[in-house]
């Protein structure tokens, strides 16, 4: 194990569901996030996906107390109030291939309140014909939210997966203004 801090992590109900994010104190790069689930209640698979991802740096484990306060909660905690755009900048770092690294940029820049197709996303990222390849850019994106593959979509209007369930994901969808709730 290194002599680097334990990594930061902090978890905020965000449409009704606990969200943790989990950073790099040090320079304040958000290293993955995402929501509880009934089969992982307090998201521990986040820290076991990073350590597969980066040995070094998910062998720092987590800090003993969680991280209240500060520019990342404080976004997030704005982001779940309304503040759709409150997560746009926050810094985020993962492990990546080229074109991955790509997606996940693209992804970035679809807004709140937009819901874009995997083909689409594909051609956000420079590859139209990769549309396999962009949704696997979504499903092993390890920062959900901060880099919202929830607003990707099937071509047929369908929600397509998440890896915290669809329920949640069509819960941001109606919190952004993308979909409309469920009658």
């Amino acid at each position: 194990m290194s002599n680097a801090a334990p990594l930061a992590t902090v978890t905020i109900d965000v449409v009704g569901h606990p969200f943790r994010v989990i950073w790099t104190p040090e320079d304040g790069l958000v290293r993955a996030a995402g929501f509880a689930t009934a089969e992982d209640p307090l998201a521990h698979s986040l820290l076991e996906r990073l350590v597969r991802l980066d040995p070094a740096l998910g062998g720092r484990g987590l800090a003993a107390e969680e991280t209240p306060d500060g520019p990342i909660p404080d976004a997030v905690r704005a982001y779940a109030a309304g503040d759709l755009g409150a997560l746009d900048a926050i810094p985020v770092a993962q492990p990546e291939t080229p074109f991955r690294g790509e997606v996940w940029r693209a992804l970035r820049h679809v807004a709140a309140g937009e819901a874009v197709t995997y083909t689409e996303l594909a051609a956000l990222a420079g590859r139209p014909s990769a549309v396999r390849a962009a949704a696997s850019g979504c499903a092993t994106n390890l920062v959900a939210l901060i880099v919202p593959c929830h607003r990707i979509v099937r071509r047929d209007g369908g929600l397509g997966g998440y890896l915290f369930g669809v329920p949640v994901k069509e819960r941001l969808l109606v919190h952004e203004g993308a979909v409309r709730p469920a009658e």
